[in-house]
C-alpha cells in the first residue's frame, strides 16, 4: 500500500465490501459447501462486521512486533509489498481481525480514518518520530494482512498472532482447543495439516481459521478490490 493516504475510492470500497458481505451471508443458506477448494471458486469479502472485537488490538503494538521478531519502522517500507488475508470462524460465524494489528495508532504520525462506524489506520507520510508500523499489519477490518517490508521475505501466519496476542497451534486457537472444540486451518481452501503459524503470509493467499462447526462455505480466495 502506497503511503495510507485513504482516499474517497477506498473508503467506498470498503464500505461496498461490508455491504457485500452482508449479501453473501444472506445467501449463504441456498449454496452449501462441504469445505476443501473443489472446483468452485468461493471468495472472501470483508466480514459484516456489527459486534465488538472479541480480541481487539492490543495497547503495546510495536512490543509485541518486537517479540515476533520483526523490525519496527518509523514508516512504511514497500521494497516487499504484498497482501493475504485471514479469515476466523468460530461455530460459523465471523471474529473480527482488528484494525491496527502491528501499528502504534496512539503516535501522532499514524492517522485515524472512518469508515462508516469503523477505523483504518496508517497514512504516514511523514515519519513517525520512533519506530510506529510493523513490517506485518492491519490497516482495517477487512481480514487483509499488509507487508510492507524493507525485506524480500514472507512474514508467517505465527508472528501475525504474536502481533494480535492470540493464541495459535495446531490444536488451539485462543481459549478454544481440541478435543472439546474442533480446530482447522485451511490455505485457499485446503485443509493444512501442518503448523499453522509456519503459513507463510505469501502473495494474495487466503487462510482460514475454522473453530467449532464451520461455516457454510470456507473460502479459497479473496476480493482482492479490499487491498
Amino acid at each position: 500500500m502506497q503511503s495510507r493516504r485513504v482516499s474517497t475510492r477506498t473508503v467506498a470500497s470498503l464500505l461496498a465490501a461490508i455491504v457485500i458481505a452482508v449479501a453473501l451471508a444472506a445467501c449463504s443458506s441456498s449454496k452449501k459447501s462441504g469445505g476443501g477448494s473443489g472446483t468452485t471458486t468461493i471468495t472472501a469479502s470483508a466480514p459484516a462486521v456489527s459486534d465488538p472485537a472479541p480480541y481487539p488490538a492490543p495497547s503495546d503494538p510495536m512490543a509485541l512486533a518486537r517479540k515476533a521478531g520483526l523490525v519496527p519502522e518509523d514508516a512504511e517500507q514497500l521494497h516487499y509489498h504484498v497482501h493475504s488475508h485471514l479469515d476466523v470462524f468460530v461455530n460459523g460465524k465471523h471474529v473480527i481481525v482488528p484494525a491496527g494489528l502491528g501499528i502504534d495508532i496512539t503516535n501522532p504520525g499514524v492517522h485515524t480514518f472512518a469508515a462508516g462506524p469503523f477505523k483504518s489506520y496508517g497514512g504516514i507520510a511523514v515519519p513517525c518520530a520512533q519506530a510506529c508500523i510493523s513490517p506485518l499489519h492491519t490497516h482495517d477490518v477487512t481480514g487483509v494482512l499488509h507487508t510492507e517490508s524493507s525485506t524480500k521475505k514472507d512474514n508467517t501466519l505465527g508472528q501475525l498472532f504474536i502481533e494480535w496476542n492470540v493464541r495459535l497451534t495446531n490444536t488451539c486457537f485462543a481459549s478454544y482447543c481440541e478435543p472439546a472444540t474442533p480446530v482447522a486451518v485451511y490455505v485457499n481452501g485446503t485443509k493444512f495439516a501442518g503448523d499453522p503459524t509456519t503459513v507463510p503470509l505469501s502473495n494474495l493467499k487466503e487462510i482460514a481459521i475454522v473453530v467449532g462447526s464451520p461455516p457454510a462455505q470456507i473460502p479459497n480466495s479473496f476480493d482482492q478490490s479490499l487491498i
